[in-house]
């Protein structure tokens, strides 16, 4: 019996190592611009708002003085907490819309998840 030889082709193995690093190279300037990248959120219509980098680090909050009420602590609260997952999702869609057309390049198998690199958005 005949067997088969199972190795790929050297400039078949040459082609997917070219590729992975075009790929790898995509993604690292595709993170890049996401860190780059200022994304904002707000909450009650713009009383409160965050702005951080498409890696989460906030690096501006802007509260608008008509919800600073020293007898109501609780809503300027939920208006931060609210302000900050808004920023949070649109860094998430960001990351989305940068990252995700390279990862299905990847076949989207072996690679990274975008909760690994982004840390859960």
């Amino acid at each position: 019996m005949a067997e088969q030889d199972s190795t790929p082709q050297p400039n078949d193995m040459n082609d997917l190592i070219a590729q992975a690093a075009q790929v790898q190279a995509e993604l690292q300037k595709a993170q890049e611009e996401i860190l780059a990248t200022n994304v904002e959120g707000s909450a009650g219509n713009g009383l409160v708002k965050v702005t951080m980098t498409g890696g989460a680090e906030l690096v501006d909050l802007q509260i608008d003085k008509s919800v600073v009420d020293p007898e109501d602590i609780d809503t300027l609260q939920d208006l931060v907490m609210g302000a900050f997952k808004d920023a949070h999702a649109a860094a998430g869609k960001l990351a989305q819309e940068k990252i995700g057309p390279l990862s299905q390049g990847m076949g989207g198998q072996g690679g990274p998840s975008m909760d690994d690199m982004f840390g859960g958005f």
